[in-house]
């Protein structure tokens, strides 16, 4: 039985995190979940299966008026400047099986300016 597209897709986003938890070295991963409207991220500590920072666009939608790549790039600087006030600064960058393009590259850019190392 062949398999559909969304199949397919949740198949390689799985592959990925496995492949990132075994590089990742025992850092943290900064988790990137994108939709049409909003975009979130999550510093994620897979030994202990906690959430340690996490910011959303729905936080600032009211504050930011702009594109959806600047309030990407906001949700990168927040997420990196909450990240940095816990004491993370290593971390490895999990796009979730989303391409490194717009949005998720405003972000992760956004968060290397803002003092993350990944």
């Amino acid at each position: 039985m062949a398999l559909s597209l969304r199949q397919l897709a949740k198949r390689r986003t799985e592959r990925n995190r496995i492949r990132l938890k075994a590089v990742g070295n025992g850092r943290l991963r900064l988790s990137v979940h994108r939709s049409d409207k909003n975009i979130s991220a999550q510093i994620i500590d897979d030994l202990k299966g906690v959430t340690v920072v996490s910011a959303s666009s729905l936080e600032t939608a009211k504050d930011s008026k702009g594109s959806n790549v600047e309030a990407a790039a906001a949700i990168g600087k927040l997420v990196a400047e909450r990240a940095i006030e816990k004491g993370v600064t290593d971390v490895v960058f999990d796009r979730g099986g989303y391409i490194y393009h717009g949005r998720v590259k405003a972000l992760a850019e956004a968060a290397r300016e803002a003092g993350l190392n990944f």
